[in-house]
């Protein structure tokens, strides 16, 4: 195992040294002390490497990840896993604005709460959040799920296009063109895989519901002018 404290080596060779990986992996397994709310830890990653972070990061922590599987044992800042391509990034606390923003792929899973605009524009990532998420939740989602077991707030799915978006508790309101859907055998089939991806296991899909795009906004139209 490869072991680094950020308290003494910079970040910059951190990175650089975990960016080496892609074409030479010479070490699997990476643990990362003393992140003390730094920005930009573990970015860029393209290596299947397993990343345990220990304390708080900043700013786009495994952003545009690849492969890895990133576990940070605290909380984390703005845009956590920010363009996701693939992996996983397990954050142990609750997460800023914009967690999991544009990602394309891989999964995010969120323990505590996620603040506002999580999942926005999101383009096939997957995010499970066991706490509440924050306002314009799912903004301009394009594909992927967004699995919430606490409650949402205000604008969900506003805009959104086909990502589904799986809310066991209460939502303050829908966005634009967002309405709730039936949950239909194929959707509880996905919802089960999606809780089991992220180690899930102890509660019931019964009390989830369902929301998607309504479909009227994807084209202009002059009857809908007071929605965009």
């Amino acid at each position: 195992m490869r072991r680094v404290d950020l308290a003494e080596t910079p970040l910059r060779t951190l990175n650089a040294e975990l960016h080496e990986q892609r074409g030479k992996l010479t070490h699997g397994e990476w643990r990362i002390a003393n992140p003390n709310g730094m920005h930009a830890v573990a970015v860029g990653v393209d290596a299947p490497l397993s990343i345990e972070i220990d304390g708080h990061v900043g700013y786009y922590c495994g952003g545009m990840n690849k492969q890895a599987s990133i576990r940070i044992n605290g909380t984390a800042g703005p845009a956590v896993a920010e363009n996701i391509m693939s992996g996983s990034i397990h954050v142990r606390g609750d997460a800023s604005q914009g967690a999991g923003a544009t990602g394309r792929g891989g999964l995010l899973v969120i323990d505590g709460n996620a603040s506002a605009r999580c999942g926005i524009a999101m383009k096939g990532v997957d995010i499970v959040v066991r706490g509440n998420i924050g306002h314009l939740s799912a903004f301009m989602a394009q594909s992927g799920n967004l699995v919430v077991l606490g409650d949402a707030g205000e604008a969900l799915g506003d805009s959104i296009y086909e990502a589904r978006i799986f809310v066991r508790g209460s939502v303050k309101s829908l966005g634009a063109d967002c309405v709730e859907k039936p949950m239909k055998a194929e959707h509880q089939s996905a919802l089960v895989g999606l809780l089991a991806r992220a180690g899930v296991t102890d509660v019931s899909i019964s009390a989830f519901k369902r929301y998607g795009s309504a479909r009227k906004l994807y084209h202009f139209h002059a009857d809908n002018l007071g929605s965009y």
